[in-house]
């Protein structure tokens, strides 16, 4: 047995399918990372795993799985990449490590179901909703015939604004559904105007109805019913390139009344509120992981907040919580800056099934007890040296270089180095054959700091090759020194695109079959679960 075969199996153990059925329902922690890339993981997945692509493992463990013993249990397709994932996190300090014996295959041959598309118990969360509380709804039609009304609606898009850019109802306004109560009254001075809320599909269309609901609001309120996929399957026009949104207003119009309605609502719904004693307590509890998160918008978030709070937007928590939370059964603590935002995205995420809680007095009881939270550990990236673009450019020619290109396959396709090579890290052995091991590569990847390119280094290494080197100013670089380029779907084709999730993306692109198929993948996803998953939402009695 070699040194390395002995360091594998003292860096994790494996574990059945059974077994591991069985841990995503006991009473202790657990983290399931699904380590395929993005599109690989779209195609079919454990209902509770959360997406964490090899290609981004290091830069992105500590934020979703901060305490270093959380029992993390890595998936793949039994092809040996969760193995090198769990070695990985083996070297920055987990300690607690499995890997699923067989992968996808086995978790299908065992019985259980894979579940296509992202944020799936979100996604499923906001059906559930709907048929629990019978939340209003119009359709595009009916909410044409209402613009067109005496008395029209006011459209609110519960999206973010980079979303809303893309493609928007004509008339809406953004307002994401985190900020919804809490800006309510500047948006919709009016309490008898109808208000009607959209996506772009349906999840945050129906939570953020039902939120306004929920918080008491005397408006007439309605979810659009497909978003402005249903919009435009109805051959209505989109907008794009939308700019109307909330104002930005430190203290928004009828505050004082919402403070009271989120008390109320968090009473009813049972929502903890916790001192900064208990927070910064949980905070420092080695065997129980806890999230310090900052429901506000990213400016009050860049402005100020905790030490080593996650900015965890408050719609976007409740719409892709597996985004921000990589661990189930861990403590949440929300906190906002006047009492509104955190009260109501707590109580939904206590019906998802999370164990949220309020930090009473917010931000400034916070900053003021010194609460902090940890972040998981971070990778040690060496430098590699660079090379200018018309250095490449002469390497190429000679062929003594070789570009391999590290960025997300869409990007590739966009616009990449001609005679370059593209790869992800779960792909560089199968990617990289027949390259000689003396060739020099350069990688070329983003610009940003934390490029997942950086993270490749070691598996090349391990492969063979010793002289890696970065482009200078990556391929931007390239492309403004009038560089010969390549660009085209033809340049790579879609089984190599493992990233892509394509069905999720394309029914953006005008394409009505892969939004007919998306809309009826979400509205079809309470079929699919079991008993057992299905016992992890928690809806109040309606009385």
């Amino acid at each position: 047995m070699t040194q390395a075969t002995r360091a594998a199996q003292a860096a994790f153990s494996t574990v059945d399918a059974t077994t591991l059925k069985g841990w995503l329902h006991d009473a202790d922690e657990i983290a399931l990372f699904d380590v395929r890339e993005h599109g690989q993981y779209g195609e079919g997945h454990p209902f509770y795993a959360v997406p964490l692509p090899y290609s981004r493992l290091e830069l992105d463990v500590g934020r979703l799985a901060p305490r270093l013993g959380t029992r993390i249990v890595l998936a793949d397709d039994g092809d040996g990449v969760a193995q090198a994932a769990a070695m990985a996190l083996a070297r920055l300090g987990y300690t607690n490590l499995f890997v699923l014996d067989g992968g996808m295959a086995a978790w299908v041959a065992a019985g259980y179901t894979l579940f296509a598309g992202v944020n799936v118990p979100s996604k499923t969360f906001g059906e559930l909703a709907e048929h629990h509380y019978h939340t209003p709804r119009v359709s595009a039609r009916e909410l044409a015939a209402m613009q067109a009304g005496p008395v029209a609606p006011v459209v609110l898009d519960g999206r973010p604004a980079s979303e809303f850019r893309k493609m928007n109802i004509p008339g809406a306004i953004c307002c994401p559904n985190g900020e919804l109560v809490y800006r309510l009254r500047d948006l919709v001075p009016d309490a008898t105007t109808p208000i009607v809320i959209n996506c772009a599909g349906r999840t945050r269309s129906i939570i953020g109805a039902q939120t306004l609901i929920n918080f008491g609001v005397s408006n007439p309120v309605y979810a659009l019913e497909n978003g402005t996929q249903g919009w435009y399957l109805n051959d209505f026009a989109l907008e794009h390139g939308g700019t109307a949104r909330y104002p930005d207003n430190g203290s928004p119009r009828g505050l004082d009344a919402a403070r009271d309605a989120a008390t109320a609502l968090a009473r009813r719904f049972d929502v903890p509120e916790i001192e900064a004693a208990q927070a910064a307590a949980w905070l420092a509890d080695t065997s129980r992981s806890a999230f310090l998160c900052d429901v506000r918008t990213a400016e009050e978030c860049a402005a100020r907040t905790l030490p080593g709070a996650q900015h965890t937007p408050g719609g976007q928590l409740m719409q892709a919580t597996d985004q921000y939370v990589g661990v189930r059964r861990a403590r949440l603590v929300l906190f906002d800056a006047e009492g509104v935002r955190a009260p109501v995205v707590a109580s939904w995420l206590r019906q998802m099934g999370h164990d949220a809680v309020v930090l009473a007095g917010g931000l400034e009881a916070g900053l003021n007890a010194g609460l902090r939270a940890a972040h998981g550990p971070t990778p040690d990236i060496a430098p590699l040296p660079a090379v200018g673009a018309d250095q490449l450019a002469a390497g190429l020619a000679n062929r003594s270089m070789l570009a391999l290109d590290l960025r997300g396959s869409m990007a590739y396709r966009a616009g990449h180095i001609a005679g370059s090579r593209w790869s992800t890290r779960a792909r560089l052995a199968q990617d990289l054959r027949g390259v000689p091991q003396d060739t020099t590569l350069v990688l070329v990847g983003e610009a940003d700091a934390g490029d997942p390119a950086d993270l490749a280094v070691a598996d090349m290494h391990a492969l063979g090759y010793r002289d890696l080197r970065r482009l200078r100013g990556g391929f931007a670089a390239w492309r403004d020194a009038g560089h010969a380029l390549g660009e085209g779907a033809d340049t790579l084709p879609d089984a190599r695109c493992i990233d892509y999730l394509f069905f999720v993306h394309d029914r953006h692109d005008g394409n009505k079959a892969a939004a007919r198929q998306y809309l009826a993948w979400e509205t079809g996803l309470i079929a699919q679960l079991d008993a057992q998953e299905l016992a992890t939402f928690r809806f109040p009695s309606l009385r």
